[in-house]
């Protein structure tokens, strides 16, 4: 993904802790919660379920341990908890700004 593109993201602030699933189109995600025909990969983006250590939703992301699954949703069955999250949690969106870096550190600073 480049650094301008939009990333779509379903937050649940959770008792314990707070989850981030990523979701590829937002269309796809209406569609899926009145039609469950459609495939949870169809949804989802990476399929994983992501922590931020009650830091909200721009927090550092970790993967979720089973334990804390178990914790919040009393399983750690993965497809089980993404469809907790999705429907309960709270979609957003946001675009990144681009990153302009030095590429070349072995020129010394970029600034002088």
């Amino acid at each position: 993904m480049r650094a301008t593109e939009h990333t779509s993201k379903v937050f649940y602030k959770g008792a314990s802790d707070d989850f981030i699933v990523f979701v590829d189109d937002p269309a796809i995600l209406k569609k899926w919660k009145t039609d469950r025909s459609i495939s949870l990969t169809d949804v989802v983006n990476g399929y994983k379920i992501f922590v931020t250590h009650k830091h909200g939703s721009q927090g550092v992301l970790d993967g979720a341990s089973n334990a804390s699954l178990d914790n919040e949703f009393g399983t750690h069955n993965v497809d089980d908890c993404i469809v907790k999250i999705l429907e309960k949690g709270e979609y957003q969106t946001y675009a990144q700004n681009e990153h302009q870096g030095d590429t070349n550190f072995s020129n010394g600073p970029a600034y002088r």
